[in-house]
């Protein structure tokens, strides 16, 4: 899946509310991988105190019923099952990632997430995601803002075709970005920075 992430991939789909969203096609596969961009005038380190604040998600991760923390490694490596909404008479999707955060560049950093499916037993109250691969990207900007780079694809399995597929994942990136940005600017919001990201990451 890292070729989905290579900039010459992406083609601009729509821009609303300072949110753009890009596609990508996704070798053997019909559904397509998303991109969202938006820049926010908010410090790096309040987002990355942001993603370490795993109890927060529920409240601007688009769609997402629960958030369960199934491992914890070394500084920001989790294993994580993520369930979504899906709509009657569809079941619940069932994600499970491995997250990793890591240097991109000089001064920005990223969230990586990679598919965990076989972590756990399957529920057959859940239907498990198979393909999934994501990054976050944040990127300060000499203006005082970051820019955020949302990837993601998703295969949300054979019951849900893939035109309603490609619609919903458009949803997925904006309402997810937009959620963010209000969180983010809430001034009464404020997670702690985490210990770990002291001895892993290099931030002014």
């Amino acid at each position: 899946m890292r070729e989905l992430f290579a900039d010459d991939r992406w083609i601009f789909r729509v821009e609303h509310k300072d949110i753009r969203v890009y596609s990508a096609s996704v070798e053997n596969s019909g559904v397509l991988g998303f991109k969202g961009i938006v820049e926010l005038p908010v410090e790096l380190r309040k987002l990355v105190a942001l993603f370490h604040d795993l109890e927060s998600y529920t409240r601007w991760v688009h769609q997402l019923s629960s958030m369960s923390m199934l491992e914890k490694g070394d500084g920001f490596e989790y294993v994580l099952q993520q369930v979504i909404n899906a709509p009657w008479p569809l079941q619940p999707r069932e994600m499970i990632v491995r997250t990793a955060l890591e240097q991109a560049g000089d001064h920005a950093v990223a969230v990586t997430m990679t598919s965990a499916a076989d972590y756990l037993p399957p529920d057959p109250r859940l239907s498990r995601v198979e393909e999934t691969a994501g990054k976050w990207v944040f990127e300060p900007l000499e203006n005082g803002c970051v820019r955020i780079i949302f990837m993601m694809y998703v295969n949300p399995g054979r019951d849900i075709p893939t035109s309603i597929a490609n619609t919903a994942m458009f949803e997925v990136p904006f309402y997810s970005l937009q959620n963010l940005r209000r969180l983010a600017l809430d001034t009464s919001y404020n997670p702690p920075y985490p210990d770990e990201a002291e001895l892993m990451l290099v931030i002014d």
